[in-house]
């Protein structure tokens, strides 16, 4: 089986688009490196200490993201997953940029 990249460029090279994986009620929050489901789609990792009510999960998600990556919140947001762990993002801005961003969490 063929894995798929965490994050791809969208077509008009407005953003990128990335695949996650997050675990709520975590101890601390944190970027975690990456998994794979079992489809071959690889995700990043991600651990936020919120709930997964009312939508305080995602706000810590998108939250941890715009500070770890320097990206402002408004720039994040969720388009598949919203009652989901497994969820797709669209990162709008510099697509090169915000790929390396991710791959540096990836460490890939």
């Amino acid at each position: 089986m063929t894995t798929k990249p965490v994050c791809d460029i969208l077509p008009d090279g407005s953003g990128v688009r990335l695949y996650v994986r997050l675990t709520p009620r975590a101890s601390a929050n944190a970027i975690k490196g990456m998994a794979c489901d079992a489809s071959g789609q690889q995700q990043l990792r991600v651990m936020v200490t919120a709930v997964p009510e009312n939508g305080k999960a995602n706000d810590a998600l998108i939250k941890l993201l715009s500070k770890s990556g320097k990206w402002p919140k408004s720039a994040i947001n969720i388009i598949s997953g919203h009652t989901d762990r497994n969820k797709i993002l669209v990162i709008g801005g510099d697509a090169r940029a915000v790929q390396s961003q991710i791959i540096e969490w990836t460490g890939d």
